[in-house]
């Protein structure tokens, strides 16, 4: 019974978390950005909070969770976050997935796929041996945003 407590803890402060990510998601929509956010906690304390900037920097690299990492690393004073969790609204794309990787990040939480461009289909092996990952969390209010972003582009 216990381990379904934990369960059902984990669930609720992986979904408060994600919350934060779609706030920062909405800031990314507010500024012409594709709506992606992330935040890293550390210890159940967040530790850096940011969302996808690629328009405003003119740098396709500057995705959230890539500014995210940065971020983290600058507020703990060093490279690697095995003790971190990541949680992005997106599934992580290749690119930010290695970085995640690199970084040792110890979880990886997202809320939506990416069916055409995330790791999981690219490089499903990128991320740190000893990092586990949780999908779905929030992901209709995730993937909704998403789906608005771009029916509102074609439009």
């Amino acid at each position: 019974m216990m381990k379904m407590t934990q369960n059902n803890e984990q669930r609720q402060i992986d979904e408060q978390m994600m919350r934060k990510a779609l706030a920062e998601a909405q800031q990314a929509l507010a500024q012409g950005e594709v709506p992606i956010g992330a935040v890293i906690a550390c210890k159940g304390r967040v530790v850096a909070r940011a969302h996808n900037l690629t328009e405003t920097l003119c740098d396709v690299t500057a995705h959230a969770e890539m500014q995210a990492i940065t971020a983290a690393a600058n507020m703990l004073g060093g490279k690697y976050l095995p003790e971190c969790t990541l949680y992005v609204t997106v599934e992580p794309c290749p690119m930010c997935a290695g970085a995640c990787g690199w970084a040792q990040l110890g979880r990886i939480v997202y809320g939506t796929r990416d069916e055409k461009r995330g790791y999981e289909r690219f490089a499903p092996n990128v991320l740190h041996a000893k990092a586990t990952v949780t999908a779905g969390v929030l992901e209709e209010e995730c993937r909704q945003l998403m789906k608005d972003f771009f029916s509102g582009l074609r439009e």
